[in-house]
């Protein structure tokens, strides 16, 4: 490696995790305020289809992209 190059430390996973937690718990808890009541009286199986697919969208489009970028420098 030359030397002028700055050595980059690998991001933390467990600092990753941590982070996504932070945004899982909250984002997890908003849907639910939502969607629960909307979907009064489904089987489980119905309110998750629903649910998981938002929660997967919220995360993919959202949270990890903000967290990779804004927050880069906390991992």
């Amino acid at each position: 490696m030359p030397e002028n190059q700055a050595r980059t430390r690998a991001p933390s996973r467990l600092r990753f995790a941590f982070l996504v937690f932070l945004g899982v718990y909250p984002l997890v808890s908003l849907l639910q305020a939502v969607i629960l009541p909307l979907t009064d009286g489904w089987p489980m199986l119905l309110r998750n289809l629903v649910f998981v697919p938002m929660m997967v969208i919220c995360m993919v489009w959202g949270l990890i992209p903000f967290i990779q970028t804004r927050l880069r420098h906390l991992l």
